[in-house]
């Protein structure tokens, strides 16, 4: 499925037990209006939120939830009925379920769907913000990122609990526009072999250095500037790199984000440090600068906490080092081919046009960062790739598709796997 309509696309909606199921149903009735088939599992769990009846009223379909159900099982086996679909979508996926999924069991007819399908996952996460924080989940969502399952929220919010923060299930809407998104690329997931045994040695011998996240520029003590970057694109990136066969070195900034597997990552906190570690780091084939990093600096950062009173102090500031300026622009040393990213609120093109040929670089990344786009740290990104040979505009997709497709457009650019 690579239209990015939801008519006539094939949903398969897997509902977890969780509270936040009763907006599984107006997802249902979402996705419906716009055209798409929704076939839904419930799991036993999910049964004790909402009655597997509602579900059947408003997908107009049977509600599946037993694996060893005879008669399920000769007219619409737990294979065919997930491989039927275009995209798989748990929601709302429970720590429970995300843990299950993550080690491959396949306990009941939702894991065991999970596990048999050809299609990429989409989950929406929902459950306490303690579980959602707690080590065992965030190892288990990492695994699951690896695997290219797709996420959308959770979002930060008042739970049924009473406490406050992320775990709150995106909302339907939210999670339609992420169905669309994923369904604007292939959700075919290809057997070994082929086209990805050939995207696995990409950039064998290469090395690739590559920056992500903010970084902080310290005010005093305790507080500094920064911006909003999440760095799961440049983590992303490192990751996609790696599986490309290069070897990898990932210069990131203060993230709340795993160390990719296999990439060996340097942790700096500043601009100026982050340069050093760059030039350390070389040389390299590719240079792909993602890091967010900050423009400017205190001046004079204080040795003390700044103290109220007597009003606000004058902050001055001063520029940071151009990291991709510097890089490009090297007379000696230079990598092969060098990326460079432009987060833009407004113009987005002529100002990546602009940076392509005020930076020397050989590609710009653009995105709109602005504040209704999500992409600072959200899960999906629609880039522009501008050159000097002219612009590629990519649709929405998942920040893993858009590393792993960024790393085959330059693996092509160098003639390498050929």
């Amino acid at each position: 499925m690579t239209a990015a309509s939801l008519s006539a696309a094939r949903i398969l909606l897997i509902i977890g037990g969780g509270i936040a199921a009763y907006k599984s149903l107006e997802l249902i009735r979402r996705l419906r209006e716009r055209g798409a088939r929704v076939r839904v599992i419930m799991t036993q769990a999910g049964k004790h939120f909402i009655a597997p009846l509602s579900a059947a009223a408003l997908s107009g379909q049977k509600v599946y939830d037993d694996l060893f159900s005879l008669t399920d099982e000769a007219e619409m086996g737990h294979i065919e009925l997930s491989r039927e679909a275009d995209l798989l979508v748990v929601a709302p996926a429970t720590a429970d379920l995300i843990a299950r999924m993550a080690q491959g069991l396949a306990h009941d007819l939702a894991t065991t769907a999970l596990l048999a399908t050809d299609k990429r996952t989409l989950i929406a996460p929902a459950m306490n913000l303690r579980m959602w924080l707690h080590p065992a989940t965030r190892r288990n969502v990492a695994l699951l990122e690896r695997d290219d399952v797709l996420f959308v929220g959770p979002m930060d919010g008042e739970m049924a609990c009473g406490e406050f923060g992320p775990g709150r299930m995106a909302e339907p809407l939210e999670i339609v526009a992420a169905i669309e998104a994923a369904l604007a690329n292939t959700t075919v997931i290809p057997l070994p072999g082929g086209a990805r045994a050939a995207f696995s040695s990409a950039l064998a011998g290469m090395h690739v250095l590559v920056t992500s996240g903010p970084t902080h520029e310290a005010i005093d003590p305790v507080r500094f500037l920064a911006n909003r970057s999440s760095g799961r694109q440049g983590h992303a990136i490192a990751e996609a790199a790696r599986e490309a066969g290069a070897r990898v070195t990932l210069v990131a900034g203060p993230v709340a984000l795993p160390d990719p597997a296999g990439v060996q990552t340097l942790h700096v906190e500043s601009a100026r440090e982050m340069l050093t570690a760059v030039e350390n780091a070389l040389p390299a084939d590719i240079f792909i600068a993602a890091a967010a990093v900050a423009d400017w600096r205190a001046a004079q950062p204080g040795r003390n906490k700044i103290k109220k009173g007597g009003g606000p102090p004058t902050l001055k500031l001063v520029e940071n080092p151009d990291i991709l300026a510097t890089i490009a622009g090297a007379a000696r040393g230079r990598p092969r081919l060098v990326v460079g990213f432009a987060a833009e609120t407004e113009n987005v093109l002529d100002n990546a046009r602009a940076k392509l040929r005020a930076k020397k670089t050989d590609l710009i990344v653009a995105n709109d960062v602005g504040g209704e786009s999500g992409v600072f740290g959200g899960r999906s990104n629609l880039v522009h790739l501008v050159s000097a040979d002219g612009v590629d505009s990519w649709p929405a997709m998942d920040k893993s598709e858009v590393g792993r497709r960024l790393i085959a457009r330059l693996a092509a650019m160098l003639g390498a796997g050929s």
